[in-house]
């Protein structure tokens, strides 16, 4: 198994997140139709398609997409069908401006103009591993002083988000695109993880609950007038502005029982989303829950020594992310008092699969985590089964950008 390799290899002593692993899926081997043409859509897609698009402003999805619909139960018809629909407009691969070699790879961090470079740097050590992508992944991501785990939420946890699904479906090559997506995501938030001067501030008060949390924050007047809008610039706008409130609100979260801590985080990553609905979803919000779905795949595959440090690296994520789409109310009932007609997950599964809105990554990464939410951490009160049938049923494109 992929965490044994880790934990016999790279064992450090940290306080742990037990939780199960899901199912590893190892497509390089498998034989059935639906891993066959998986298989061979995520090889088409990595030798073809850019990890960005659209002058490098966007992020290639389809690793992501087609994983979710694949672990839905689709078929070769449909992952067929989402590949030709979502390809269309991503970008051919171009030259970087440069060669990275291993003594300078560091140099072009946070660079997206690298990024063939990049991909291209992480395969030359892939061969000098003699193909061992787990240990490349350690090497880059668990290693050294400044690792590239302690950036990976960067670029609104795209480079988390594309890590798990590579550990997940197994695949090299999604691993190597990770890798690459974290060093040119690569930004000051690892300053906050690397540094414990920022972790260890006292903070105005501490509680155990991030909804308790969130709340505060939505009553915060430090946030009062600092945007004007929801916009993607936010984020850069929040450090800038307001970094000494955000870390209040961040260091305010003790983790005192990392795995009940860890359930309620997952618990109000959904609540995020699918509780502040007006008229459509919010495209960043949905972000917090892909991410801390990711988590969750991720964190049984990790030394130990990193569940926290990731956690709270999601957690800061989460915050900033909130306070930048203007902090809307989260209204439970919104979802507990939801009314199911008689649907469960098979209905909201189809929706996700066979649905209008398919070949939508976000939407169907949404199902899917709240799906692995109710799985993980059952699902007696039908919490998640009631959020995935509301968003399936309600959804109809996002809002909250500009």
């Amino acid at each position: 198994m992929f965490s044994s390799y880790f934990s016999k290899l790279f064992f450090r002593s940290g306080e742990a997140i037990n939780i199960p692993s899901v199912k590893i899926h190892e497509i390089e081997t498998a034989a059935e139709k639906p891993s066959c043409a998986l298989k061979h859509l995520l090889k088409l897609n990595h030798v073809n398609h850019a990890i960005l698009f659209n002058e490098r402003r966007f992020h290639n999805h389809l690793p992501h997409v087609l994983s979710s619909a694949y672990l839905l139960g689709a078929t070769t018809d449909d992952l067929n069908r989402i590949y030709d629909i979502d390809s269309r407009n991503l970008d051919p691969w171009s030259d970087s401006p440069g060669e990275i070699s291993p003594h300078d790879w560091r140099d072009y961090l946070g660079k997206r103009e690298y990024q063939r470079a990049y991909v291209d740097f992480f395969e030359d050590e892939l061969v000098r591993k003699g193909y061992d992508w787990k240990a490349v992944v350690h090497r880059f991501l668990f290693s050294g002083k400044e690792p590239l785990i302690s950036s990976i939420t960067a670029g609104i946890g795209h480079p988390l988000i594309h890590l798990g699904y590579a550990l997940e479906m197994g695949s090299r090559d999604v691993a190597m695109e990770a890798l690459a997506m974290a060093a040119i995501s690569y930004s000051d938030i690892h300053k906050y993880l690397d540094d414990p001067s920022y972790s260890h501030a006292e903070p105005s008060y501490k509680s155990v609950s991030p909804l308790e949390i969130l709340e505060k924050v939505r009553k915060d007047k430090r946030f009062n007038g600092l945007f004007a809008t929801s916009a993607n610039q936010n984020l850069e706008i929040l450090f800038r502005e307001r970094e000494a409130a955000l870390l209040d609100h961040w260091n305010a979260w003790k983790i005192e029982d990392p795995i009940k801590q860890f359930r309620d985080s997952q618990h109000a990553a959904a609540a995020i989303l699918v509780g502040t609905r007006t008229e459509k979803y919010d495209f960043f919000l949905v972000h917090i829950l892909t991410t801390s779905h990711a988590v969750r795949i991720i964190l049984p595959l990790i030394p130990t020594s990193f569940h926290l440090p990731l956690v709270r690296q999601w957690w800061l994520c989460t915050l900033s992310i909130y306070i930048s789409q203007l902090r809307p109310e989260i209204q439970l009932s919104r979802i507990t008092g939801y009314e199911l007609k008689g649907r469960g997950w098979d209905w909201a599964v189809q929706k996700a699969i066979k649905g209008p809105h398919s070949t939508d990554a976000h939407y169907v990464k949404a199902i899917r985590a709240l799906k692995e939410g109710a799985q993980t951490w059952g699902d007696a009160d039908k919490f998640y089964l009631k959020a995935a049938v509301k968003f399936s049923d309600e959804f109809d494109g996002w809002d909250g950008f500009v």
